[in-house]
């Protein structure tokens, strides 16, 4: 079979966000074969300026992208972008709503003269609503939006998730979006305008926890720990083993057989307290306090094994230099050992969007800020 032409080999996309949300869209869209075109202010964007440990991040959203600086403040450098815009198939941006149109380059001043352009815009809380002129970050999106209620011990302070989910989930949505926007252009010949809020992608999140919360009054504490937050699995929780820690999820009866014949709890298994899903959400401490006598003396990495292979959804509890030097991940190729021309050596991520019948592109570090610049500029006046 001859390679497929990558999905977005006749793209260009013209990148002008900052920090994780939409680099990271762009990121996906440059992986996908499009050509991404990062437009920089002169001092750089904001993560690139952060620097130290901020170099891992920049690195890993900003591969596969050429770069430019352009100062929109400036007549010069409006002008610069109107014209490549006039080039461009999509244009992104995540800045607050209404701070490109207040520079003369928002979606009606781009699209006036080139109509199939796609103009995608990604922000907090979206274009619209109360909310829309607030600033927001990952943080602040995790904390109004139930994530930091949910999160945490029911009887300790709420904490955010570690990892920085509303920005991402708001970067995959944006390419979501903006790949439907390419496909209805091409059988329609319409661009548009798009409006993704990083507060609209996570309230899906959150769906086990909804439940109990319909009909909540006030008081109402929606945090479980590690147990599920609907409070209707069990068992369902992070336990201790000999050297650190094991997730397990039993969300069917065979499971639970499984589970209790790989770790010899027969009686268990023919106790009636816990006979049904139900029942075991009833008594999930019995539940809790035997599965957890089981592993106190097992290793996390032969409890991931022995359970994964009994067909039992298991998760060893790795720590991050263990996920980044997996070898799963590495096998898959998601994961790279790089040396960076300005980092130096760094484990970065490629797409997790794979086609069968297309590689991904040749990974191209991040580049320095404006690289690109006087080659994407002459480019216009040839």
């Amino acid at each position: 079979m001859r390679p497929a032409p990558a999905p977005l080999s006749k793209v260009r996309v013209l990148d002008l966000t900052q920090v994780y949300s939409g680099p990271y869209c762009t990121f996906l869209l440059a992986q996908a074969g499009a050509e991404v075109i990062k437009v920089e202010p002169p001092v750089g964007e904001g993560l690139r300026a952060r620097g130290g440990v901020a170099a891992t991040p920049f690195a890993m959203f900003n591969a596969n992208k050429r770069s430019i600086t352009l100062d929109l403040k400036s007549d010069a450098g409006r002008s610069a972008l109107r014209r490549l815009a006039a080039t461009a198939d999509v244009v992104v941006e995540n800045f607050r709503p209404g701070v490109m149109a207040g520079l003369g380059l928002g979606p009606k001043d781009l699209r006036r003269h080139r109509p199939e352009l796609i103009y995608a815009a990604l922000s907090g809380y979206g274009a619209t609503g109360p909310y829309a002129q607030f600033p927001a970050l990952d943080i602040t999106i995790q904390a109004m939006l139930g994530v930091i209620a949910s999160t945490g011990e029911p009887d300790q302070p709420p904490v955010k998730a570690g990892a920085a989910m509303a920005d991402i989930l708001g970067g995959v949505h944006l390419y979501a979006a903006i790949v439907s926007a390419l496909y209805r252009r091409s059988v329609t010949g319409l661009g548009g305008v798009i409006d993704v809020a990083m507060a609209d992608c996570v309230y899906p999140t959150l769906a086990s926890n909804l439940g109990p919360a319909q009909n909540a009054g006030p008081g109402f504490i929606s945090r479980t720990g590690n147990r599920h937050g609907g409070g209707t699995v069990s068992p369902y929780n992070v336990y201790r083993t000999a050297d650190g820690h094991v997730a397990i999820i039993c969300t069917t009866q065979g499971h639970w057989l499984s589970l209790t014949t790989a770790l010899g709890l027969e009686a268990a298994a023919a106790d009636p307290r816990l006979a049904t899903n139900a029942l075991r959400a009833q008594n999930v401490g019995v539940v809790d306090a035997l599965v957890g006598q089981a592993l106190a003396a097992r290793r996390k990495r032969d409890v991931f094994q022995i359970l994964s292979q009994a067909g039992v959804p298991c998760g060893a509890v790795l720590e991050l230099p263990e996920v980044m030097a997996d070898p799963h991940l590495h096998a898959r190729g998601l994961l790279k050992r790089i040396d960076h021309p300005q980092y130096g050596p760094l484990v970065v991520q490629t797409s997790a969007l794979r086609f069968e019948d297309t590689a991904l592109p040749p990974y191209e570090p991040s580049r320095p800020l404006g690289a690109d610049t006087e080659a994407i500029l002459g480019e216009l006046e040839a």
